[in-house]
């Protein structure tokens, strides 16, 4: 079997991750990881992926540069409002019948699916009995989410997803807009605990009622999303509800027979 010299020298970058850092890149899928790779390449001044594994081991200023290029968000609040719509009718009314609920929120980039998930759960007068795990593997994004300081400029496009969702109220009632920014309310993420956690190295947490992982399993390969839905099932309690992004499809895995489509197109899953 061919590899590039591209390609050996991914492979290798991603074992030296492993090996100094402890992050888990070796099974994401190539063409995402080359791609941001190579620009990482361009935008740190290197000639080389080779270059890059000598900065990258001896600099650990490096490895965190290189990881805000490895873990590019691209989220925005209430994605797919469908989605929200879907866990508004379908899965809410269940929820509503436990006293307190565990809901994680794996691969929560910079904190836009949590604020949107804190909105919903507000509307349906849940939030305050909720702990919501917001995890993910990019200590910067973590610290983005905790600020929920989001651009203005964004707002009229996420006051129309929330709106397309079934949004009770004015968008703008959750956050302050200054200097070009849109501050939200810090009540929305009282019951929030983010913190570090990779679907690629770390273990079970905490028994969950629901969990939405989306837009993440999208860059891993085959190996990697097995255990990450192990991880999912292990995660839930009875009957619990899985939500995944519009991409992604758990129907070729092993997990498959393990849950039950609630709403096919929107992705949610109920557990056996």
């Amino acid at each position: 079997m061919y590899h590039s010299d591209t390609d050996i020298e991914l492979k290798m970058l991603m074992e030296a991750i492993y090996m100094k850092y402890s992050y888990d890149f070796r099974d994401y899928t190539g063409a995402s990881q080359k791609r941001r790779v190579l620009h990482a390449l361009r935008e740190m001044d290197c000639d080389s992926i080779s270059a890059l594994q000598a900065r990258i081991i001896h600099e650990p200023a490096a490895f965190s540069q290189l990881l805000q290029f490895l873990t590019i968000p691209v989220t925005s609040m209430f994605r797919d409002p469908s989605y929200f719509a879907g866990l508004r009718e379908q899965v809410m009314p269940v929820l509503r019948t436990y006293p307190s609920l565990k809901i994680w929120i794996a691969g929560c980039s910079t904190g836009e699916e949590v604020y949107s998930m804190a909105i919903l759960l507000k509307e349906e007068g849940l939030l305050e009995r909720s702990m919501i795990y917001a995890t993910d593997i990019n200590p910067k994004s973590l610290e983005k989410a905790r600020e929920g300081v989001f651009p203005l400029d964004a707002m009229r496009e996420y006051t129309q997803n929330y709106q397309a969702a079934g949004g009770m109220r004015a968008f703008s009632d959750y956050y302050t807009a200054a200097y070009n920014a849109a501050k939200f309310d810090t009540s929305l993420c009282e019951n929030v605990t983010f913190a570090d956690h990779s679907l690629a190295t770390d273990t079970v947490f905490a028994e969950t009622h629901l969990i939405s992982c989306r837009n993440v399993m999208i860059y891993f390969k085959k190996k990697l999303q097995e255990r990450a839905y192990g991880l999912f099932h292990e995660s839930l309690c009875h009957r619990g509800f899985l939500g995944l992004g519009s991409k992604e499809s758990i129907d070729f895995s092993a997990y498959a027979p393990r849950f039950e489509p609630i709403l096919k197109r929107e992705r949610l899953f109920r557990k056996r």
